[in-house]
């Protein structure tokens, strides 16, 4: 299944072939053969319950376990599933107890669900919600650390950062945030639901408090499938959100924290069962596996910035150390609703147009993934071009 032997990528997916489809981001896209895998774990399933939950079911959670605490970098007695990276954070922030004297820094760019849930936390405690407002379009990384580490006070008890920006697509300078917090003994939850399969990712190293993230999406695991990584020293005081038979059990051969999350009730199990799966076909699709894979998606994406700013006469809004698989070029104002649906409904092109809340109060925010090629960007282009009333340049 090299890349020299098939060319076109988009054999492996189930994704409508008639529609031009831009926006891996937002949900991932499982391809077919991990598809048929979670097909054969749910046929399992459904042909002797008992056994496959009752009895099989926690070694083959250790087994998935295991194969992704080795591709992001941590250990197993640090991770648990959970179905979407949303609930991660939110495990982590109504687990915790603050109190008004504390504040809770984020950025103007943290994902809106993530923020709500740092609202909700924040109103419940009387803690305060502090703001780093973070620059688009920006010149550098440093911009970044600059606008976030100034807002930190004596009162900041935790910063919710992103990873990978959903809205910008930009790549924080995460690393270096995380030990500036570290140093100011200060805890960090990182969203990183973009950030495994598109960047390098080492959560031992990165050593950040707590960090939650999807599987679903650029590890092409089937939807449903995400993590929590919580430092073993912090986990004592972190509870899932739904609280079952693992609050009391008296067992002693696995942490109180992975006894409560493993189990939060009865659910299918097999998306996080088909990670392992999702990683080895990934690593398969190329000749250098993920590397290449995450180089070649990277260098997919600026190459579309590119040949869209150039299009649409614009310029790139950030520097390109700060793009993944993620790019975003900003648009003249106007409804991003009835763009979104004329793109889709006049062209059959499926890509997000992003509100932002200062200029250029639009986006478009593209997807590089093995199946997308250069027609898919310049068609986009053209489109754009189309609808926005733009002359063209060529």
């Amino acid at each position: 299944m090299q890349a020299e032997q098939e060319n076109d990528f988009s054999q492996f997916w189930s994704l409508d072939p008639n529609c031009t489809f831009l926006n891996h981001g937002s949900f991932g896209a499982c391809p077919k053969a991990v598809l048929a895998v979670q097909q054969e774990l749910r046929s399992r399933l459904e042909r002797q319950p008992l056994n496959f939950l009752g009895r099989e079911f926690e070694a083959r959670l250790d087994q998935a376990r295991e194969a992704l605490a080795t591709f992001v970098g941590a250990s197993v007695e640090e991770l648990v599933f959970v179905p979407n990276a949303t609930t991660g954070v939110n495990a982590v922030l109504r687990s915790l107890n603050f109190s008004p004297t504390d504040e809770l820094l984020t950025t103007s760019q943290e994902y809106n669900a993530c923020r709500n849930a740092l609202d909700f936390v924040a109103a419940r405690s009387g803690a305060t919600v502090v703001v780093a407002e973070v620059p688009f379009p920006i010149e550098s990384p440093n911009q970044v650390i600059e606008a976030v580490l100034s807002k930190v006070t004596d009162r900041t008890r935790l910063a919710l950062i992103d990873h990978v920006v959903s809205q910008t697509g930009m790549i924080f300078p995460i690393a270096q945030l995380v030990q500036a917090f570290c140093d100011r003994g200060i805890d960090t939850m990182i969203d990183g639901a973009h950030a495994p399969g598109m960047v390098d990712l080492n959560l031992t190293q990165l050593g950040a408090t707590y960090y939650a993230s999807t599987c679903h999406k650029w590890m092409c695991a089937p939807k449903g499938a995400a993590f929590l990584y919580v430092k073993k020293e912090k986990q004592a005081e972190i509870r899932p959100l739904t609280i079952s038979h693992g609050a009391n059990s008296p067992r002693r051969d696995r942490s109180r924290f992975q006894l409560e999350f493993d189990w939060m009730g009865t659910d299918d199990p097999t998306a996080y069962l088909s990670v392992p799966s999702a990683i080895e076909f990934m690593n398969s699709l190329l000749p250098g596996g993920w590397a290449e894979l995450k180089a070649r998606n990277r260098s997919t994406a600026i190459a579309a910035r590119n040949q869209l700013c150039e299009l649409l006469n614009v310029a790139p809004p950030c520097p390109e150390e700060m793009v993944g698989s993620l790019a975003t070029i900003p648009l003249p104002d106007g409804s991003y609703v009835e763009l979104q649906d004329a793109l889709l409904e006049k062209f059959n092109i499926e890509v997000p147009i992003v509100p932002f809340p200062q200029a250029p109060k639009r986006l478009v925010r593209i997807s590089a993934q093995l199946y997308n090629t250069a027609e898919h960007y310049e068609y986009l282009g053209q489109s754009l071009q189309t609808l926005l009333h733009l002359k063209s340049s060529h």
